[in-house]
């Protein structure tokens, strides 16, 4: 397996380890449900996926990341903070330009590998990873992922049209696509769907020597500019044999001659003489009753033939980019992002692996597509549809030049978190009825707060009781703790359920008959948190109480 070596490998190869653990604090101001289990994160995602590893570690299924493609034209604000001069000196908070040497490869490289092990760790078994890319950094990609997934693990490299008119910018090839890496962190435990298609598709495409068509246009052409005087080259008769083979000339003296004539006018052919004898192949002939006509083999364009199975040319007209720039028009009424993701596009690659239950992760979530899509997807399910999305945006400062600054925006995250607002209460004023009535769902918005275990996953000695609270509650109920709601020892509570800490310092917290008259007197379920218990299992069924020992090292990672 080749082997990729940069400046500053060395040091992150293994940072992911390095970095702590931190708290997730919600802030209630910019969150939309109480309870939502879908979770927009602020902060650098180096940070944000450690901090959701003992909470998510093994059980996210599907992962879309869209990171920096790294062409030379671009900034990146992404700066891992290791604290090694060597790493410092490569992983500057800007990128410099395409005009300075090849070194921006070794600093996109030290960003992205630490982040992809958090990534592929926080998948679940089963779990598929789908990343967009392009020319750039596409081979140095696949090489780490390679090192870190495993190549037995590559699933497909997509390359997904964009453009299919084509950029005309670019030198000798005008660009049409850009690439999707699709990795499993476990291929032979990974499926990937099909697309839902009706059997009515397929039966208007039939298959000769050359592949499938369909009837297209008349041969005759009736334009403006069809009349024989306008186009006297193109009138000229066209022999049909007896088993509907077409020539230009007679072979047999049963072949019937037809010339371009519409209600006794006379008109012109499509085709020229010399196209309709190297293609007659591709085209068809069709008797009704006395009339004899001409018709060209419509041959399908990229994507035209359905299919089920998806295609390693990963096309539909949904995926034009300039449909993305559209739909952010539509929610915010002006253009706001250069080039975001189409819905499209993300919502199929989510219903290729995510079932209506399964967690989705974009941790470079810009616009905020995949919450957009994992909405829409579940709308679409109606009642059975709860997949949860987790979207991870670093606090990137918006130039004040760009259309999203002269819309009210000051940072990507604002961008991030108001679409996903809007489109869940619906754009009023939008054109577009896709987007005007509301997908309904919620979020919690959070923010990177204190480190709870050191970079070995041991608790902190300045852990507070509130800390620790949270921890708990996050852990159990995948939702943010209000911590004014905190009553002695009782620390919240779900769906019936209350969750109860003792906490007065590491190793001090037991569980005795005291403590018992201390809980709530009601018949609800309740899991109290401690080092130890002394009291009977008995006593505890009696009470509904499940005890559990307060992690004092996160043990998932």
């Amino acid at each position: 397996m080749p082997i990729l070596n940069w400046i500053g490998k060395e040091q992150v190869v293994n940072h992911d380890k390095d970095v702590a653990f931190r708290l997730l604090n919600k802030d209630s101001k910019l969150s939309t449900k109480e309870d939502s289990e879908n979770l927009i994160i602020e902060g650098d995602n180096l940070e944000a996926l450690k901090a959701l590893m003992p909470y998510y570690a093994g059980q996210v299924k599907c992962i879309y990341i869209d990171p920096p493609y790294n062409t030379g034209n671009e900034k990146w604000v992404y700066n891992d903070r290791v604290n090694s001069p060597e790493i410092r000196k490569w992983l500057g908070k800007v990128v410099g330009s395409e005009g300075e040497d090849l070194n921006r490869h070794d600093k996109w490289l030290c960003m992205m590998y630490p982040r992809l092990k958090l990534l592929r760790d926080l998948l679940a078994d089963d779990g598929v990873i789908f990343i967009s890319i392009d020319d750039a950094e596409i081979y140095n990609l696949r090489i780490i992922l390679d090192d870190i997934f495993e190549e037995d693990n590559i699933i497909a490299v997509l390359p997904t049209v964009m453009n299919l008119k084509g950029n005309q910018d670019e030198f000798g090839f005008a660009g049409t696509h850009e690439y999707t890496v699709v990795y499993a962190k476990d291929k032979l435990r990974a499926k990937v769907k099909e697309f839902g298609l009706d059997e009515e598709e397929f039966e208007e495409w039939e298959e000769d020597e050359y592949g499938y068509f369909k009837k297209g246009a008349n041969l005759k052409s009736t334009g403006v500019n069809a009349p024989r005087e306008k186009r006297q080259n193109l009138y000229f008769p066209v022999y049909i044999s007896d088993d509907n083979q077409i020539h230009i000339e007679q072979k047999r003296k049963s072949d019937l001659k037809i010339y371009p004539i519409t209600d006794k006018k006379e008109m012109s052919w499509r085709w020229s003489k010399n196209k309709i004898a190297k293609e007659s192949h591709n085209l068809i002939v069709i008797r009704e009753g006395n009339t004899v006509s001409i018709y060209k083999k419509q041959r399908p364009g990229l994507g035209d033939l359905p299919s089920k199975k998806p295609k390693t040319i990963f096309y539909k007209p949904e995926y034009s980019s300039g449909n993305g720039t559209n739909q952010m028009k539509t929610i915010f009424g002006s253009k706001v992002f250069d080039n975001p993701k189409p819905l499209d596009l993300i919502k199929d690659l989510i219903s290729l692996v995510a079932d209506s239950d399964d967690i989705v992760l974009d941790s470079f979530a810009g616009s905020g597509t995949t919450a957009h899509a994992v909405l829409e997807l579940n709308k679409e399910d109606e009642e059975k549809g709860n997949r949860k999305f987790i979207l991870i945006q670093i606090p990137e400062e918006i130039k004040e030049d760009s259309t999203a600054y002269k819309a009210g925006f000051r940072q990507v995250i604002e961008v991030t978190r108001k679409r996903v607002e809007k489109v869940i209460d619906g754009v009023p004023t939008a054109k577009n009825e896709r987007f005007k009535e509301g997908l309904g769902g919620g979020f919690q918005f959070m923010r990177l707060g204190t480190p709870l275990f050191d970079n070995e996953g041991f608790i902190s000695e300045d852990v507070t009781f509130k800390d620790m609270a949270q921890y708990i509650y996050f852990t159990e109920t995948k939702t943010a703790l209000n911590t004014r709601k905190i009553d002695g020892l009782f620390i919240g509570a779900k769906n019936d359920t209350e969750y109860y800490l003792l906490f007065k310092g590491i190793k001090k917290n037991i569980i005795d008959n005291k403590i018992l008259k201390q809980i709530n007197k009601n018949h609800n379920p309740k899991v109290i948190y401690a080092d130890k218990c002394l009291v009977n299992k008995a006593t505890l069924a009696k009470h509904k109480i499940t005890f559990k020992q307060i992690p004092y090292e996160v043990k998932v990672y």
